[in-house]
């Protein structure tokens, strides 16, 4: 769903660890890191998107985690100009963003990335809070900035 503004909905998962570690994704075939995300289709509430993406993505089902937090609004991100489809309508020129604090419950062994036809993510970590924000895409790091941000003080961790 692309909205009057060109920004296609979307679920941004930020999954941790009994350790406060936060599961971190590489984009198969590159060395390119991000948290799970993924589109809202139509009809589909953020949570139901939010379910979806994360079994088509990691694996997990809503059994294997607990839904601590989401973000109080949408967070949006601009593509930058050589990303931006220009032949496809509506224009898509980002993404909004509900972004799903989540706890994970049960053991690791349950992720499976090859749980899609298309995976998405050929490899995975458990990192620090705050490395995101470092290592994600320029363009995705100021989403990451806020969500974080937001999600910080229900984990009791420090904002400078």
């Amino acid at each position: 769903m692309i909205d009057s503004q060109g920004y296609r909905a979307n679920v941004g998962i930020v999954l941790y660890n009994d350790a406060g570690q936060l599961f971190w994704c590489k984009r198969c075939g590159q060395d390119a890191w991000q948290f799970p995300q993924g589109g809202i289709s139509e009809n589909e509430s953020p949570e139901d998107a939010l379910y979806r993406e994360l079994k088509e993505e990691t694996g997990l089902s809503r059994h294997d985690v607990e839904v601590v937090a989401c973000s109080k609004q949408w967070l949006k991100y601009r593509l930058p100009p050589h990303l931006v489809r220009r032949r496809c309508f509506p224009k898509c020129i980002g993404q909004k963003q509900r972004w799903f604090l989540l706890r994970m419950i049960s053991d690791e062994s349950r992720i499976d990335l090859q749980n899609s036809d298309i995976p998405e993510f050929d490899g995975w970590a458990w990192v620090d809070y705050w490395q995101p924000i470092n290592d994600v895409v320029f363009f995705k790091r100021k989403v990451y900035q806020r969500a974080l941000t937001e999600f910080a003080p229900i984990m009791n961790i420090a904002v400078d």
